[in-house]
C-alpha cells in the first residue's frame, strides 16, 4: 500500500465531553467508525477538529492517540503550523511529526500574512523545509483565517519539491481542480478534493480522492464513489447528484449537527463542541431522521453495509 493511497481521507471531528474537555473513548470510536466504513486514510488535527479551540498540546495529543488507535491500518497526517514566524511554525511541524504521523500538513494560509504574494509565500515555505529536514509534509487550504488559495504554478512548485505528499483542495470549481491536478502529476503529490458538488469530475480528472466533510456523515457512500466511479459511471453520476444536493445540509450547523447524526447511528460522542454553536432544535433533528433514512435506502441499493453497524 502507497503510504498516501487513494480514497477517502476523512477531516477528522473531535468529540467532547459535557465540560468540553477532549473525550478519547470518543475519539476512538470516530476512529474505528472511519476505518469501518473504509477510508483510505485520516486528517486528524484539522478544521473540522476544531484545531483552532485546541491548545498545542492537545493538537499533539489527539493526533499522537489517533496514530495510535490506526496502528497501521491507514496513514494519519495532521496539521502542524498554527502562526508566528516560520521558525515557530517549522518547530511545532517538528514536534507534530514526532507524534508519529505520516505527513504533517501545512495550512496554507499560515505561511505568509493575507494579501502577501505567492513570491513571499514561496520563500517562507522554503525556508520551512530548511528547518524540517526529512519531515513529509502536507497542504491544507483552509479557509481560516482566510482563504489563500494556491495558483497551479505554485501548487506544482510544492509537488516538485518532493517534500509535499498529500493536498486537501478547497478551490470548489473544476476548471482550477483540472489545471491543479494536471500541474501536479508526476510527483509523489497526492489530490484530495474537499468540495463534495465537484468530486466526480475531480476523479475524473485524475484527482486522489477525496477529504471533505461529507465523510462525517456517510463515508461509505464516499468510499464507493472513489472506488467505482470508472467502473459504473452511471451509477456514479446518479449517487453524485444525490452527494450535491445534500451538500447543504451537510455544513447546517456543523459540526455539531454532524455529532449528533453520528451520536443517531449509536456512536459513543456527544454534539458538544468547543467553537460556537447554536443549540440543535426539533426541525434539525427532523433533518437528521430523512438524512439517515436516505442515506439507508443509498446503501441498501449498492450492496453496502452501514459502519456504525458494524462496530
Amino acid at each position: 500500500m502507497s503510504t498516501f493511497p487513494s480514497g477517502v481521507w476523512p477531516v477528522m471531528l473531535t468529540a467532547f465531553t459535557p465540560s468540553l474537555e477532549i473525550d478519547w473513548r470518543g475519539v476512538d470510536a470516530l476512529t474505528d467508525w472511519y476505518l469501518a466504513a473504509g477510508v483510505s486514510g485520516l486528517f486528524a488535527v484539522c478544521l473540522s477538529s476544531e484545531m483552532y479551540a485546541l491548545t498545542g498540546d492537545e493538537r499533539l495529543a489527539l493526533a499522537r492517540h489517533i496514530v495510535e488507535r490506526a496502528a497501521g491500518r491507514v496513514p494519519v497526517v495532521a496539521s502542524g503550523t498554527f502562526g508566528g514566524p516560520i521558525e515557530t511554525q517549522a518547530a511545532f511541524v517538528q514536534r507534530m511529526a514526532e507524534t508519529g504521523v505520516d505527513a504533517v500538513v501545512v495550512i496554507a494560509n499560515q505561511p505568509a500574512e493575507e494579501g502577501a504574494g505567492e513570491d513571499t509565500w514561496r520563500c517562507q515555505v522554503e525556508r520551512l523545509l530548511e528547518l524540517t529536514p526529512g519531515v513529509p509534509l502536507g497542504i491544507y487550504e483552509c479557509p481560516v483565517p482566510y482563504h489563500r488559495l494556491l495558483s497551479p504554478a505554485l501548487l506544482g512548485w510544492t509537488a516538485s519539491t518532493g517534500r509535499f505528499h498529500f493536498h486537501k483542495d478547497t478551490s470548489c470549481r473544476l476548471g482550477p481542480i483540472r489545471d491543479k491536478i494536471a500541474a501536479t502529476r508526476g510527483t509523489p503529490f497526492r489530490f484530495y478534493n474537499a468540495n463534495t458538488p465537484t468530486l466526480l469530475g475531480s476523479l475524473e480528472a485524475g484527482g486522489d480522492g477525496y477529504s471533505g466533510t461529507a465523510a462525517n456523515w456517510f463515508p461509505e457512500l464516499i468510499v464507493w464513489l472513489c472506488r467505482h466511479h470508472a467502473g459504473a459511471p452511471e451509477r456514479a453520476a446518479r449517487l453524485q447528484h444525490l452527494l450535491t444536493v445534500c451538500d447543504r445540509m451537510v455544513h447546517h450547523r456543523y459540526p455539531a449537527m454532524a455529532k449528533q447524526y453520528l451520536a443517531n447511528l449509536g456512536l459513543p460522542i456527544t454534539a458538544h463542541c468547543r467553537i460556537p454553536q447554536v443549540a440543535l432544535e426539533e426541525p434539525d433533528m427532523t433533518m437528521l431522521t430523512h438524512l439517515r433514512e436516505v442515506v439507508r435506502e443509498q446503501l441498501a441499493d449498492l450492496g453496502l453495509s452501514e459502519a456504525a453497524g458494524t462496530l
